[in-house]
């Protein structure tokens, strides 16, 4: 069921009047007013969780993992990944870098993300963490702070994998495969 606008402020009515009834009636006294400031508050949250508030709307991309947890294969094309309130795990292993250098940039708040790569591909990683921790190949963390990756394979002037990791109170792990 949705609700509108017009079905909350019916309902806000509604419980006015009963707490009026309330009060003068059974002479119990009903915080009316700290009761719709926070049914007013619970109405603003649930408009912008679900989508849309007022003449706003949030609308979550494909690359978008919000409260929920989501398996990525990772694609050309497809250059920005978010984490909000979830966990993402960005499957890197397959990307053809045989054009030139691809990029591609990962975004963690209040999550956690966990980035798979190829161990054999020419890599770079950039992770950039407040509050948070980021987890890279060979031991190096990242916590408050940017801190820089390449492996042994990675020549500044040629095909490479880049992954720029941004995370905000949260938790990335970047794990190689075979």
């Amino acid at each position: 069921m949705k609700m509108g606008a017009g079905v909350f402020w019916g309902v806000i009515l509604i419980l006015v009047g009963l707490g009026i009834v309330i009060r003068v009636v059974f002479n119990i006294d009903f915080p009316i007013f700290k009761f719709l400031v926070a049914l007013f508050f619970i109405y603003i949250g649930l408009r912008i969780m679900f989508g849309s508030f007022g003449l706003f709307h949030f609308k979550v991309d494909k690359n978008d993992i919000v409260f929920n947890e989501k398996h990525v294969e990772a694609t050309i094309g497809e250059d920005e990944y978010n984490v909000i309130f979830g966990k993402g795990i960005f499957d890197f292993r397959d990307i053809d870098i045989s054009d030139g250098p691809v990029k591609f940039k990962v975004n963690t708040i209040f999550g956690a993300s966990e980035i798979k790569v190829n161990k054999d591909m020419p890599l770079k990683i950039v992770a950039d963490a407040v509050f948070a921790g980021a987890e890279l190949p060979e031991g190096n963390t990242a916590v408050f702070g940017s801190n820089t990756y390449t492996n042994e394979k990675f020549v500044e002037d040629s095909s490479y994998l880049f992954i720029k990791i941004d995370v905000v109170f949260g938790g990335v792990e970047v794990k190689t495969y075979e």
